[in-house]
């Protein structure tokens, strides 16, 4: 039996496996005390669901699912009116540094996909396909590359990558709340984090929900798309390969500067927060509840060996790693967590992360903001770049 859910139903149900992950992690002392998000504990619930209606061929989901991408958009220009170089001046050397973490680790995912495959005796770029395409990259990247791996006699090497992703997506949050927990636990940082006040020189403010102050703010955001989906037209005409919500984060960013500098309007950055959280939930929901898990029970054991060996570098490599590179503080064990994410997945699972932690512990604005400055601007250009050096090294 097919189901088919509409837009509108398609939505209805993220917002119900949303609740039905925050209620079995306000139940379940390992989903809560480990800072799994909710959407990953709903979505993953459901995929299971719908991976044994596929199994035992009772009934398959199809979703109208056109919303999701603009929820994503949505939320990555949420993030983009967090860019001010007024905080980058004072954030520099955090996001170079995570950026070199994040560089390191794509090589090395690459290094070991390889590596594994080779000692497996399974087709090199079978290998590179566990790689940073599919971890670092994602399902975007993933997709976008498979088929170049599969022109050069790799067969199979989308499936590969895009079920690589997907496993990815779910593992980055499963092994991000134990190994913060510990960090921050064992090493007591709370008591010598970075306050609010002192990254950024403004003072904290709790949020008033008003009309004077969602609608002009929603609006901003929604111009800010608008023109952000003119400079990623331009971006894709001159045969760049980048997210589709890259465009969306540079116009937020040239509008919140402007904001700074002109003084001629102003953005609401407690509204603009709050509207990202949202969007945010709604875009993982969507996506985890969409998982097609026979896609990783399909694979054969090496490739799941493979998958276990990514698994354990991403979980090393942020705990020895991400953590020293970062500043091994408080707001160092949140990038920890947002690393598994955008290491392990994708940007919106770093934040994802990094809001499961923060709102056990405490709040890190250092960390909301390198890692979407990292993981949503500067890390596609270059695992872009080694991809495309490991595959003309392979080839």
């Amino acid at each position: 039996m097919n189901i088919h859910l509409t837009t509108i139903q398609t939505m209805a149900l993220a917002v119900l496996v949303f609740y039905l992950g925050k209620f079995l992690n306000n139940r379940i002392s390992f989903l809560k005390e480990n800072c799994i998000p909710d959407a990953v504990t709903g979505g993953t619930i459901f995929s299971i669901i719908t991976l044994i209606g596929h199994e035992t061929g009772t009934f398959v989901f199809m979703f109208e699912d056109s919303l999701k991408d603009i929820f994503m958009i949505a939320f990555f220009t949420t993030v983009g009116f967090s860019a001010s170089l007024k905080l980058l001046k004072k954030a520099g050397l955090p996001v170079l540094m995570f950026l070199i973490s994040a560089i390191l680790l794509a090589f090395l995912q690459n290094v070991a996909g390889v590596a594994m495959a080779k000692v497996l005796n399974v087709n090199l770029m079978i290998g590179l396909a566990t790689g940073s395409l599919a971890t670092t990259g994602g399902p975007g990247t993933a997709g976008a590359f498979g088929p170049i791996i599969e022109s050069f006699n790799t067969p199979g090497a989308t499936m590969v990558a895009m079920a690589t992703a997907t496993y990815a997506l779910i593992a980055g949050s499963i092994i991000a709340g134990p190994i913060c927990k510990r960090l921050i636990e064992k090493r007591k940082l709370i008591e010598n984090r970075v306050t609010y006040s002192e990254f950024t020189g403004m003072d904290e403010k709790s949020t008033t929900l008003t009309l004077a102050n969602v609608i002009p703010t929603g609006f901003q955001i929604i111009i800010a798309m608008g023109i952000g989906s003119i400079i990623s037209n331009i971006l894709s005409s001159l045969g760049l390969v980048l997210p589709p919500y890259i465009g969306s984060m540079f116009a937020a960013s040239i509008m919140r500067n402007l904001a700074d500098e002109t003084k001629m309007f102003s953005i609401d950055l407690d509204v603009v927060s709050v509207i990202g959280s949202f969007t945010l939930a709604m875009f993982l929901s969507m996506t985890l509840m969409s998982f097609k898990l026979w896609e990783l029970k399909e694979l054969a054991l090496p490739l799941i060996i493979m998958l276990i060996g990514q698994t354990v570098l991403m979980g090393v490599f942020a705990y020895f790693i991400t953590f020293r590179l970062t500043g091994k503080d408080y707001d160092a064990a949140v990038m920890t967590g947002g690393h598994c994410g955008c290491g392990f997945g994708t940007t919106p699972k770093a934040l994802a992360n990094m809001e499961a932690l923060t709102e056990k512990y405490l709040p890190s604005p250092k960390a909301f903001f390198v890692i979407p400055i990292v993981g949503g601007l500067f890390i596609d250009f270059f695992n872009a770049a080694i991809i495309t050096f490991f595959i003309n090294l392979l080839k």
